[in-house]
């Protein structure tokens, strides 16, 4: 079974695997367009997170994970508990390169849509820097996602403009803040 990976996922699985690639979503595209009243926000106050949204033309890159079948159920019941907050499981295919070709396998991954009671919507990305910036939930900062998510795409050779966007905004803004 393969997991796909686009958000903290990439950067802290929290289950073992047996193999990690690099992979694409063709026709879907990650967003900071989800709400976290759990783990980067509280209920009052939700932080903003990754999720993937429908996108024509777009490819949205991450990891897969591949786990062995006697370890499903355990990691599945441990993802559905993390994922709890909107998000639901869709099995996707996933594509070895940003470019047009075939899947190389069907994988799972965690999808929070706008029917669900945490979406938060569209937001420009100065605007989406500026809540992540000054939210905090149980697992910690806002910020702390988004530069984590931020620097493992780098390290996966992931460019991905909407988070660049918004982790350069907010840079400015601390810089900002540090300089008051």
């Amino acid at each position: 079974m393969w997991i796909f990976a686009y958000g903290s996922l990439i950067y802290r699985p929290g289950f073992a695997y047996v193999e990690r690639r690099t992979a694409y979503l063709h026709g879907w595209a990650r967003r900071f367009w989800q709400g976290s009243p759990d783990h980067r926000g509280v209920p009052d106050a939700p932080g903003r997170v990754a999720t993937l949204v429908p996108a024509a033309g777009e490819a949205c890159g991450g990891c897969v994970y591949r786990i062995e079948p006697h370890t499903a159920a355990e990691v599945l019941a441990m993802l559905d508990a993390r994922e709890q907050a909107g998000f639901v499981r869709r099995t996707l295919p996933v594509h070895a390169a940003s470019a047009p070709g075939p899947p190389f396998a069907e994988a799972l991954a965690y999808v929070a849509d706008a029917a669900n009671p945490h979406f938060l919507g569209p937001l420009g990305e100065r605007e989406i820097a500026e809540w992540i910036g000054r939210s905090r939930g149980p697992s910690g900062a806002n910020a702390d996602y988004l530069l984590a998510l931020a620097a493992a795409l780098d390290e996966l050779g992931i460019a991905d403009a909407h988070v660049r966007e918004i982790a350069a905004f907010l840079a400015r803004i601390q810089g900002d803040e540090q300089g008051q």
